[in-house]
């Protein structure tokens, strides 16, 4: 036997005769059993990250809708901010227009009152005078 394995022969358990060591062989079945275990963990592995790059890819098209509606929301806050400034700056207007013309009417009213007063006095005269 020894003479064959100097030659590169092998007997296994069988009684086969083979070109590699049975042990040799038995190693290479042990790493071809772990290689396939590594190939599937790695399949396993692929699908998991599949999952998670599509999971996050529907996260950040969520995060993305969000942002556009919340610059919307921002947006649309601001101009009814400026909406709002813009109408109290008219309500502001207004007030000092009635003020302005208030302070005319009462300008006018006590203007008619002294020409009432007046105009009394002179027909209280003429009342005298006849």
């Amino acid at each position: 036997m020894e003479d064959l394995e100097t030659k590169g022969l092998f007997i296994d358990d069988l009684q086969k005769l083979r070109v590699l060591d049975p042990e040799l062989m038995e190693q290479t079945e042990s790493l071809k059993d772990e290689c396939g275990g590594f190939v599937a963990q790695i399949g396993h592995f692929q699908k998991m990250t599949d999952g998670f790059i599509a999971i996050s890819d529907e996260v950040s098209k969520e995060v993305e809708k969000e942002k556009l509606a919340s610059l919307g929301a921002r947006n649309q806050l601001k101009s009814i901010t400026k909406a709002r400034e813009q109408e109290q700056q008219q309500l502001h207007s207004l007030v000092m227009e009635k003020k302005l013309e208030l302070e005319r009417l009462r300008i006018q009213y006590e203007s008619l009152i002294k020409v009432q007063a007046e105009q009394e006095e002179f027909i209280d005269q003429l009342i005298l005078q006849q």
